[in-house]
């Protein structure tokens, strides 16, 4: 029977990020890592109008340099360098500029291909071994390990098992991982748009009584939209064609980018909060969207992922217990209780508070955001927040 030390159940941004991070430290004990995929890594990157993407927090990058990963990163991310906060007909808005928090940018965009063709290439096949196209059917636990059956029938036996494979994993409701779900009954559409005017690095979170609005600056003077609606009004705006859609887009966000040229591909995703209510049992670990799903206007999700992708990979290199141990698992899950509870907690409330049109929490909001201004030391918290830095020190 073939037997690796770990198997990574999902080879997209998180579980190359996790083999990445353990590679080095995973050569010198000899460890072999096998990521199990359905979809074959491209060998170059190919540039799209249509491309998704993913905002890094600036505490992300700084996780990505200490992998060697940003220089190659950065061809291609966009900075941001403010993020301008509003609510829609109202006076509140707060701005958060880099500069004031003395860092280079508050985050960066990122296409999602770009940023999985550096993981790929970075790997080192001597350590890192792909099953692909390949998906696992069913993982069994045994005394020492987990075996995974692929959909060729082929059987794997690993250490430790790492379910990465996406907030909608069928393995995870298999292994009879109780979830928690609140849905938030809104969805999100996701687009690229062209503004008339340059996005300068300008970052837009705009609320309005139907839903948040984010626009996020991309390579080549494109931005991200991730614009939340109802779930039946979402479905409506899919299927305007481009220049109504764009009509009825520059209505809610104003003109601070001047005339919405171009629109690309739309797509629409149903929200809720999910939580596993497990993260770890022996020899198994859930991470990325599979262990918790947020929602993405406040762009946390990736960035809470990676933390705990770092924070998974320095407790198993620090360990000198045998890989998947349980002790050592929960040392890992104890670690990152509070930066998950903080983090889905500020994505939650601050998705809730901005995305319902109550007139008491509108007149709480507009205060609330007036009072950053005001307030220095919250501005800087909420900002500490955006970045993805808590209560870290840079």
């Amino acid at each position: 029977m073939p037997r690796v030390n770990l198997a990574i159940i999902g080879g997209g941004l998180v579980g190359a990020s996790l083999a990445l991070a353990l590679q080095a430290g995973a050569k010198a004990r000899g460890w072999q890592i096998v990521l199990v995929e359905p979809f074959a890594p491209g060998d170059s990157y190919q540039p799209s109008y249509d491309a998704r993407s993913t905002a890094l927090s600036y505490g992300s990058r700084q996780l990505y340099e200490r992998l060697g990963l940003w220089p190659a990163l950065a061809t291609r991310a966009e900075a941001i360098t403010q993020i301008h906060v509003s609510d829609r007909g109202r006076f509140g808005a707060t701005r958060l500029v880099a500069a004031d928090e003395s860092v280079p940018a508050l985050g960066y965009v990122v296409e999602n291909a770009w940023l999985g063709h550096c993981l790929w290439q970075a790997l080192d096949p001597e350590v890192v071994s792909w099953r692909c196209p390949a998906e696992v059917t069913r993982l069994e636990a045994l005394d020492d390990g987990y075996r995974l059956t692929l959909n060729d029938e082929s059987l794997l036996d690993c250490d430790l098992a790492v379910l990465a494979d996406g907030g909608r994993s069928n393995l995870r409701e298999q292994l009879g991982v109780t979830v928690k779900q609140t849905p938030y009954g809104q969805s999100a559409l996701i687009a690229n748009v062209t503004p008339g005017d340059g996005h300068d690095g300008q970052a837009f979170e705009r609320f309005t009584d139907d839903g948040p609005m984010a626009l996020l600056p991309l390579a080549d003077n494109r931005c991200a939209l991730v614009w939340t609606r109802p779930g039946n009004d979402a479905q409506r705006l899919l299927g305007l064609d481009d220049r109504a859609f764009l009509a009825e887009l520059q209505a809610a966000f104003g003109y601070r980018l001047g005339a919405l040229r171009q629109v690309g591909g739309r797509h629409v995703y149903p929200l809720a909060l999910t939580e596993a209510q497990e993260q770890v049992r022996p020899h198994l670990v859930l991470l990325g969207n599979a262990a918790h799903s947020l929602h993405p206007v406040a762009g946390q999700g990736f960035n809470l992922s990676l933390r705990d992708t770092l924070a998974l990979a320095d407790t198993l290199l620090s360990s000198a217990a045998p890989l998947g141990d349980f002790a050592t698992l929960q040392r890992y899950c104890r670690s990152q209780e509070q930066d998950q509870a903080v983090t889905v907690g500020f994505s939650d409330q601050v998705t809730r508070l901005f995305g319902r049109g109550e007139s008491l929490l509108v007149a709480g909001r507009t205060l609330g955001l007036l009072g950053l201004d005001l307030f220095p030391p919250a501005k800087r918290w909420f900002a500490r927040q955006a970045m993805g830095l808590g209560t870290r020190t840079l």
